[in-house]
């Protein structure tokens, strides 16, 4: 398999998965703006939506989008207890959180990037973000993970997150339970070993 990523990006999430998982992977920098990658593909050719993150199956199709790539990487090593059992409650909640951060945070933080942002459009995109996270602080206040008492794909996804609400300095001092989170993941050696691939520390 090969993972096309942009350092930092939410691409960080299926990356950490994949480190978790202990699957045999490689690795492609996409440069974002261009829209090649550093063998100097048209990255257009490989991901006709031209974002981050793609994962190159050992069979040659590509797979998109976050939350399908981190369950399809769970689902290859069902021991490793990244994802719960389809069927299950548990795998309804873990698509429940991977659907919560997708569409109620991911894409908030959309218009962030943008060149042409306004103090006032931040300061609306922050008041929104503020209340998603929020409502993930009071959540984890009495809780270690978002599924259940172990790691799974969802706290990838989250993590990657809360790292650009760090970069953004969007937390606010009232998140004292995202914060003993964030810091929890980040010190699983999985975790670490990608943040140090992508040079991010």
């Amino acid at each position: 398999m090969k993972l096309y990523y942009a350092p930092g990006a939410c691409s960080l999430s299926p990356h950490i998965v994949l480190t978790e998982a202990g699957l045999d992977f490689d690795t492609e920098k996409v440069d974002l703006r261009s829209k090649q990658t550093e063998t100097g593909r048209d990255f257009r050719s490989i991901n006709p939506k031209g974002y981050v993150p793609a994962l190159e199956l050992d069979d040659g199709q590509i797979l998109t989008e976050g939350p399908a790539i981190v369950q399809y990487i769970a689902d290859r090593k069902p021991d490793s207890s990244l994802a719960p059992p389809w069927g299950s409650m548990e795998r309804y909640r873990l698509q429940e959180w991977l659907n919560f951060v997708a569409t109620e945070i991911h894409k908030t933080f959309g218009p962030m990037f943008a060149p042409s942002l306004t103090e006032e459009r931040r300061r609306e995109v922050t008041d929104r973000l503020e209340t998603r996270f929020r409502y993930v602080e009071e959540y984890l206040a009495d809780r270690d993970y978002l599924v259940g008492n172990s790691f799974t794909v969802a706290d990838a996804y989250l993590f990657t997150m809360l790292s650009w609400a760090v970069d953004m300095q969007l937390e606010p001092a009232g998140w004292p339970a995202l914060a003993r989170y964030r810091n929890r993941i980040a010190e699983r050696p999985a975790v670490n070993a990608t943040l140090k691939d992508e040079g991010l520390m």
